[in-house]
């Protein structure tokens, strides 16, 4: 069997307390912007990347590496659900989205 071509990531996850998505940043925060995160183009570094984001259970949960590609201004989900991710939470008109 053959292995598939590691692809470029990000490391992704939920802020604990607030629930937003997050992204790790190539300096060790998180973001909640993937324009900001930190493309992962090598297997290796990305495997130790996760492990660094899953070392932080007071921080953040469900951490796991997501497709993502090069642009201009940074990295770019490729599947629907990273893309949805990065719009923030579906439903409306509640805690800190009442104002919006």
């Amino acid at each position: 069997m053959t292995r598939r071509p590691f692809t470029p990531k990000v490391v992704t996850a939920n802020a604990l307390l607030e629930g937003d998505a997050v992204w790790l940043t190539e300096d060790d925060r998180w973001t909640r912007d993937i324009a900001d995160a930190e493309l992962i183009e090598d297997e290796a570094v990305a495997e130790d990347r996760l492990l660094f984001a899953i070392s932080q259970p007071d921080v953040v949960v469900g951490a796991y590496l997501a497709d993502a590609k090069p642009t201009d201004t940074g990295p770019a989900p490729i599947h629907f659900r990273e893309a949805f991710r990065t719009r923030g939470p579906s439903n409306y008109a509640h805690g800190k989205q009442a104002g919006e």
